[in-house]
């Protein structure tokens, strides 16, 4: 018997994709739920081909529920994640409410598979950034071979990651600048069309921004506390994808070709690297794909057993809604999760 399972922000960019996602890997499932605010109620929204009617999240009896994959923010995160994981359904949160927590697992299963396990404390689990999932997809393999010591990524993160308000604004904007009407600016802090933003979340003290504190506090969670890692964060003029520009420091020798036999092995990488016109990822090349893309793998003649590479991912899928529903597969797999209606 398959499981019941429930996507809390099923409107949302991400809660679509989750919908899609489950649909095209034949997600065991013997019934999907979309859920999400009482404003939502009644909104269609497909899965497959099928059409689920959305419920209100608040009104919703999770005792039945095996996972729950919620996309709906931190603030309802923090409210509902605890009262569903008490009910005994798995709640795998793409917010930053719970990746910090010391008992909430934060899972990439390509990088860290074997943490899952600890989903027991407090039935949560916690999806990292978009941008952190991708970047790490790509370190862990280097990791293993040559032992990092210190990463500097620059993001270059696509408008989609700040939901439909950002893709609506780039868009919106765009049309103005073609037809000389006024450009405002409402989601971003600048102008996004034609131009780039150094600057995702809010500023913290130190004057870095949250989301390249995440960056930074999520992979040493993930990958390795020892690491050094430091990240400046860019938002540009691309509706889906986001690329990091990537700079690598190792304790062991490992070159340009080590390191590209290595990625085009390991789970989840797809290399693309040959010294030519356009033979490296943009992109609009991954937008749908599941893989994360990396090019432009060469050695730092600045730097003692240095790399330098670009890495390159669909967001909303990567980023969030595929991981999501990798972890997912990744309890089911491994036997961790009954179907709460075959028990």
């Amino acid at each position: 018997m398959g499981y019941k399972v429930a996507v809390v922000g099923a409107t949302g960019n991400v809660g679509r994709e989750m919908l899609n996602i489950l649909d095209e890997r034949g997600f065991p499932a013997d019934e999907v739920v979309a859920l999400a605010s009482r404003r939502s109620q009644g909104t269609e929204v497909s899965f497959g081909d099928k059409t689920l009617k959305v419920k209100a999240l608040e009104l919703f009896d999770f005792s039945d529920v095996d996972i729950c994959l919620m996309s709906a923010g931190g603030s309802v995160a923090k409210e509902w994640a605890p009262k569903i994981g008490a009910q005994g359904c798995v709640v795998i949160d793409n917010s930053s409410a719970f990746r910090y927590d010391a008992d909430v697992p934060l899972i990439v299963p390509e990088v860290n598979a074997d943490a899952v396990s600890g989903f027991t404390q407090r039935y949560i689990i916690a999806n990292p950034n978009c941008s952190t999932a991708q970047l790490v997809v790509a370190l862990k393999p280097l990791h293993d071979k040559a032992k990092i010591k210190r990463v500097v990524v620059s993001t270059y993160q696509s408008v989609s990651g700040a939901g439909k308000e950002g893709m609506d604004e780039l868009f919106e904007q765009s049309r103005a600048v073609f037809v000389a009407d006024p450009v405002t600016a409402k989601k971003f802090t600048k102008r996004i069309a034609f131009n780039v933003i150094p600057h995702i979340d809010v500023f913290m003290e130190d004057g870095t921004t949250k989301e390249e504190w995440k960056v930074m506090a999520e992979t040493k969670k993930m990958l390795d506390p020892k690491i050094k890692v430091t990240c400046t964060a860019v938002r540009v003029p691309v509706f889906i994808g986001h690329s990091e520009s990537v700079n690598i420091e190792f304790e062991n020798p490992i070159t340009a070709d080590e390191a590209r036999e290595i990625l085009r092995e390991a789970p989840g990488c797809l290399v693309i690297d040959k010294h030519e016109d356009g033979a490296y990822a943009t992109p609009i090349d991954t937008a749908g794909e599941d893989a994360t893309y990396i090019s432009r793998i060469r050695e730092d003649q600045t730097l003692e057993n240095g790399l330098n590479m670009w890495v390159v991912a669909d967001n909303l899928r990567k980023g969030a809604a595929l991981n999501a529903i990798q972890i997912a597969e990744l309890l089911v797999n491994r036997r961790l999760l009954g179907a709460k209606k075959a028990a």
